[in-house]
């Protein structure tokens, strides 16, 4: 039986019609196809088959990819006029995840394609060699593994190939040199092995090549001196060893040249500065090389970065710097540069004069032998970091040094310094790490040392000082670091009135020595590592005005002479593990007078603490008359509470601007907090962490405004603490860049349980977190916005720490901590904050503070610290470090650059990106000496943001 077939009769002339009206349908839609898809359906299945590949978009940048528009029309596609055919494909930064479709070969038409920062994974398709057109690749930052496709070697006009940041194995494979057009290879930071192979030399228009990271092995080969264009030769951290080859030194138009972190031996020509005379960027430290270090270098005056730590270098150091005026960075440690039989190795130091931009100064462990000349005074005031510790030094160190005015760091033991340390050292008022130990200096400590307060760290030890430690020294409220024990020989200061060694890490018991220190009048140990019970001996010290020995680990019941002390106008005893009953009398019987915190098996005491009641031990005494105490304490009671009004009253009339300002929190309950915020509905709330929730509401005491509402986890531990530690930072600051804060709660709810909330001002443009990483914020920050926001921040931080009556550490600031209103940056989340020179808020016994990994480039690079690809070394420090001077754009953000309309406004954006990132990374360095100072930020970027608002 034969298969049924279609029959079309002809007969009826209304079926003739309808079969014309069928067609025409047909024709009309055949024909709207191809004007729609420019007669090709090829780019249109492609680009489908690349969105089905995707696993993630948490942008959602592919859901204008659908039949609404035309793919031309699509997010992050550009066609050519023409054809209307692919011409470019960019989505990079967009947090997509997935494989990369092979049917991306078949955009035949396809000149970019753009793909950087984002989570693909799996291979490369070989298909990509079908793209002929292509010019530039960009699959930088991603998660691609596998091998580098042999067949890429068919995109003959390829320009730019970038593949740095992934999984790649395997070798260079030989057709990657018929890339005859290559101008960039970026290849770094994979799993490369076989060596850089010699034929790569024959693509003689290699402009840079950037190929750090790999575990390549072998030598430099000699071919790729065939690269008369180069400019940035990086391959740091490639296991590379051998001589560098003489050709390399003919490259004369080579910027940066970066060879760090390999086993490279032999020497530099002696004409090297001759021969690469454009050079900016020199970075070969941490190899093996010999031989003087070129004189020469000298004609290199476009040389901003020096760094040749870590080699074998010997000889003297002969470098003329006065050519070198954009010279920033000089970093020579570890190597010998003693000169044999010369009387001083320092008269380079005459050269620096016209470095004016020089920042850092590192010749720490060279063997230097001489004077240090008067002319170190002449380096520049924007220094901030000499090192010249671990040489030969001597004679007297100048007091010239005093000019420096810009350091943070100075470093000058162990040498063999002699004579008095110079007064003008007190001018280094920037300074915070001060080393001058392992010397020979004489004389007193200068009282000038008192001058510089933001001292974090002093080294005097191994000298021949004498006479008194000046009191001046108390200036420096931030040094730290005290180690070992009290000596015993403390108790020979028989007239010392003041003792802080508070915040160092003093541990074990406290010598039983310092009980005869019976001068003394104040005594502060808090923030230690102490242990055991406070020593009977101190009971001698009944002249004590101020005892502090918080936050360390003392035991045992609080000693009953402390009952006794008169003179004890303030004790602090918390946070650590006494135990047992808290007297009510002397000092105990006023609250404000003494703090017991963070002791969580004390009992009794004053009521307003709220303890627990001790358990009664031992057999039941008979009842005592309690009337007849009455009669006898009634009388003198009533004195007693007559005198503390009087000293209330007096109190109060004394501070009325902290009065005044106390009056403006006005007071609500739980009760309007519970109504303000519908029940604390989950509909209402806006953010939630470690201690609290934060819930949008509206109070009808402020005329219906939206304020946030921030309710602590009282059964989280430290979240009281939070909160008195939030409470005592609003109750000191009040700044335009600062979260506005209303009120404060500290109640119960229905059900008895205690509650503490505080409500702060609504910020209605949510968080830079929000504008950074959430996917319901379509639009993002611009570059003017971040900048503006980045100076706001730093403003209000310049403010806390130096501006405020008390200085304040903010302890957690992160994105999430930063909220907008109207685009202003306002700081919030004191919950961690520092209070330095009060009781409050020091280093908590709950953990590690703030947020992991939060680090400053965040903002512009819009990249979290914690991302995937920080991993295996790279940070997101070492990212933006890495980027600068000559590849910030690669680091920015896409969102946050606009191009201009002129190549002059060009340049100068890219100028304040480089200054911008500069920023960062000087602000999240390992060592907290180095980072730049805060009022200095303040200055750096509103100096970008004049520039930028210019353009």
């Amino acid at each position: 039986m034969k298969s049924p077939k279609a029959i079309i009769c002809l007969s009826s002339p209304s079926r003739i019609s309808l079969l014309f009206h069928g067609l025409a349908i047909i024709c009309l839609t055949s024909a709207t196809v191809s004007a729609s898809y420019g007669g090709n359906e090829t780019d249109y299945l492609a680009l489908l088959s690349f969105k089905s590949k995707i696993t993630q978009d948490p942008y959602k940048v592919l859901t204008s990819w659908n039949h609404s528009f035309h793919f031309c029309e699509w997010s992050g596609i550009s066609c050519g006029k023409r054809h209307k055919r692919v011409t470019a494909l960019r989505l990079g930064s967009q947090g997509l995840e997935g494989s990369l479709s092979p049917h991306v070969g078949n955009l035949s038409f396809l000149r970019e394609f753009y793909l950087r920062n984002n989570s693909f994974q799996g291979n490369i398709p070989q298909e990509l060699g079908r793209l002929s057109r292509l010019r530039h690749l960009n699959l930088n930052i991603n998660e691609f593994s596998g091998v580098i496709p042999t067949n890429l070697s068919g995109c003959s006009n390829l320009e730019v190939l970038s593949l740095g940041g992934n999984k790649l194995a395997g070798s260079i494979t030989k057709e990657m040199s018929l890339l005859s057009k290559l101008i960039f290879l970026g290849i770094d930071d994979n799993k490369l092995t076989g060596g850089i192979p010699p034929f790569l030399g024959n693509i003689t228009s290699m402009e840079v090549f950037s190929a750090g990271g790999n575990p390549f092995g072998g030598r430099i080969p000699d071919t790729l001196g065939h690269w008369k264009s180069l400019k940035v030769f990086e391959s740091g951290e490639c296991n590379l060893y051998g001589n560098i080859p003489h050709s390399i030194f003919n490259l004369s138009l080579l910027v940066n040249f970066s060879l760090s972190e390999n086993q490279l031996s032999g020497s530099l020509p002696s004409e090297f500065g001759v021969m690469l005379p454009n050079l900016e960027w020199l970075q070969l430290w941490g190899n093996e090389l010999t031989g003087v270090l070129p004189p020469s270098i000298s004609n290199c005056s476009k040389l901003r970065y020096l760094e040749m730590s870590n080699n074998s270098f010997s000889g003297k150091l002969t470098i003329n710097f006065s050519k070198l005026r954009d010279i920033y960075t000089i970093r020579l440690l570890y190597n010998n540069f003693h000169g044999r039989g010369e009387a001083n190795d320092m008269r380079f130091i005459d050269s620096l004069k016209n470095c004016t931009k020089l920042l850092e100064l590192r010749l720490y462990h060279c063997n230097l032998i001489g004077v240090l000349p008067i002319s170190i005074g002449n380096l520049s005031d924007q220094l901030t970091y000499l090192d010249l510790a671990e040489n030969q030094l001597f004679g007297s160190l100048p007091s010239s040094i005093g000019n420096l005015v810009g350091l943070t760091f100075l470093a000058l033991g162990p040498n063999r310094f002699k004579g008095k340390i110079p007064t003008t050292i007190g001018k280094l008022q920037n300074l915070q790490v001060l080393g001058l130990e392992s010397n020979q200096f004489s004389g007193p400590i200068p009282d000038a040392i008192g001058n510089l307060s933001l001292l974090t760290q002093l080294y005097l030890d191994y000298n021949k000082l004498e006479g008194h430690i000046p009191s001046t020294l108390g200036n420096c409220k931030q040094l730290n670091g005290l180690s070992g024990s009290i000596p015993s020989k403390i108790k020979d200061l028989n007239t010392l009135s003041y003792l802080d060694l508070s915040y160092n890490n003093l541990p074990g018991n406290i010598t039983s020595c310092l009980g005869e220190c019976i001068s003394l009048t104040t005594l502060n140990l808090r923030g230690n590592k102490f242990q055991g019970i406070i020593p009977s001996s101190f009971s001698s010290l009944g002249g004590l005005e101020v005892l502090d020995i918080s936050k360390n680990n003392f035991s045992g019941k609080i000693p009953q002479f402390l009952v006794k002390w008169k003179s004890l106008e303030f004790l602090n005893l918390s946070f650590n593990d006494f135990e047992g009953e808290v007297p009510a009398l002397g000092v105990f019987a006023n609250a404000s007078a003494f703090s017991i915190l963070g002791n969580n098996r004390l009992c009794g005491g004053l009521a307003t603490l709220e303890l627990p009641k001790c358990k009664e031990t031992g057999n039941k005494k008979k009842r005592f008359p309690f009337f007849i105490l009455f009669i006898v304490i009634a009388p003198t009671l009533l004195i007693v509470l007559c005198c503390v009004y009087l000293l209330c009253k007096k109190k109060r009339n004394s501070h009325p601007s902290q009065s005044s300002g106390n009056e403006r929190f006005l007071k609500v309950s739980y009760n309007q907090l519970l109504k303000a915020t519908d029940g604390f509905s989950t509909a209402n709330l806006i953010g939630e962490g470690g201690h609290s929730s934060v819930y949008k509401g509206i109070l009808d005491s402020i005329d219906d405004k939206s304020v946030a509402v921030k309710v602590l986890h009282l059964q989280s531990r430290g979240a009281h603490k939070s909160f008195i530690a939030e409470c005592e930072a609003w109750r000191n600051i009040r700044h335009r860049n600062l979260l506005k804060i209303i009120t404060s709660c500290s109640s119960t709810d229905f059900h008895g349980n205690d509650f503490k909330a505080l409500v702060y001002e609504f910020m209605p443009n949510g968080s830079v977190h929000d504008w950074l990483h959430s996917s319901a914020y379509t639009s993002k920050l611009n570059l003017l916005q971040r900048i503006n926001i980045l100076r706001d921040v730093a403003t209000a931080l310049d403010y806390l720490h130096n501006r405020c009556q008390t200085t304040i550490v903010h302890g957690d600031l992160k994105p999430c901590n930063i909220l907008l209103d109207d685009m202003v940056a306002h700081v919030g989340d004191f919950g961690l904050a520092r209070l330095l020179g009060t009781d409050l808020n020091q280093n908590s016994s709950t953990g590690v503070k703030g947020t992991i990994g939060y680090a400053p480039p965040e903002v512009m690079t819009g990249k979290r610290p914690t991302d995937d690809m920080f991993k295996e070394g790279l940070s997101l420090h070492k990212f933006a470090y890495m980027a600068l001077p000559d590849h910030v754009v690669d680091v920015i953000d896409d969102d946050a650059i606009v191009l201009q309309s002129t190549e002059a406004n060009a340049k100068k954006v890219e100028e304040c990106l480089v200054a911008t990132i500069k920023i960062g990374v000087w602000c999240s360095v390992d060592s907290p000496p180095q980072r730049m100072k805060i009022e200095i930020v303040v200055n750096e970027l509103q100096r970008i943001l004049d520039v930028l608002q210019n353009i």
